[in-house]
């Protein structure tokens, strides 16, 4: 069971059982208020507990006038200057309420106090190599992700839908032992906004802690800085302490938790959003 994707004008929506939500991933001004109107509809007629939206700092008067809540806000994610925000409405008690608070908190203490630390250029074990995926390997890289999630937000275990992706705005990047694949990521730009989400991170249980995933938010950090995008952010499992981590110690801000927000790995989850400006130009935009 997949969501359905559909276009509501110049916008773009994500909506299904699957994540019980609508996902308003990408929300023109032009549509604003109208959008918001029709995710409501979608939500009632459905029975969805949750509406989420990623939206420009031009729309948020929109969504708030609407009692939609701020859970997260990325500064210049939208062409260099405008914040981004992620908005929540919940139609359910149940979804608004964190079923593990103190592990969100434990979490966050954890990778922020190893934000501190000082981290060295990443090197690949021999053994190991690198390269961007391409459409030849869908298969391979469907299967790795089979292996890894039970079950994820998008249909990244079907061959045609990653093939998709490639033609449309997602970069993959991959890690062999050998000729067998054994971690991946996924870059998804957003080219007019110029920014990139950092995601689709997964490594095979026997490669785990030896800094693969590390080695591939670095590689795809160079490979979109040099296309011109100036920030990147990740959506993380709140649960995760590898992942969370991983960002903190690349120079990635925490800014929020979406509550119950993804289905993955067979559960409804908590997001944390991280994010980090790409190039000089942004860190003196962040800081202003």
């Amino acid at each position: 069971m997949t969501d359905k994707m559909e276009r509501f004008r110049k916008s773009l929506i994500q909506h299904g059982l699957h994540n019980d939500r609508v996902y308003m991933m990408k929300v023109d001004s032009e549509d604003c208020p109208d959008v918001i109107g029709y995710a409501e509809k979608l939500a009632k007629a459905n029975d969805y507990s949750k509406i989420f939206a990623k939206v420009p700092k031009c729309c948020r008067q929109f969504f708030l006038q609407e009692g939609f809540i701020e859970e997260a806000a990325v500064p210049a994610l939208f062409n260099e200057q405008e914040t981004g925000y992620f908005f929540s409405k919940f139609t359910s008690p149940w979804r608004r309420r964190e079923r593990a608070p103190e592990t969100v908190s434990s979490v966050l203490e954890v990778a922020e106090n190893k934000s501190d630390q000082d981290t060295p250029d990443q090197e690949l074990n021999p053994r190991f190599s690198w390269r961007i995926m391409h459409k030849d390997d869908v298969h391979t890289m469907a299967q790795l992700y089979k292996q890894v999630f039970a079950t994820y937000p998008f249909p990244i275990i079907d061959p045609d839908y990653l093939s998709e992706t490639m033609d449309q705005n997602v970069i993959y990047h991959g890690i062999f032992d050998g000729e067998k694949l054994v971690a991946i990521s996924s870059a998804e730009i957003d080219f007019a906004g110029k920014h990139v989400e950092m995601t689709d991170f997964a490594t095979l249980p026997d490669y785990r802690g030896q800094g693969l995933a590390s080695y591939l938010l670095d590689k795809m950090e160079q490979d979109v800085s040099s296309s011109g995008i100036r920030t990147a952010y990740t959506i993380a499992r709140a649960y995760s302490y590898g992942m969370n981590i991983t960002f903190a110690k690349h120079s990635y801000e925490y800014s929020g938790t979406l509550i119950n927000n993804t289905q993955i790995s067979g559960n409804l989850e908590s997001m944390n959003v991280w994010h980090k400006p790409l190039g000089l130009q942004e860190r003196m935009i962040w800081k202003s």
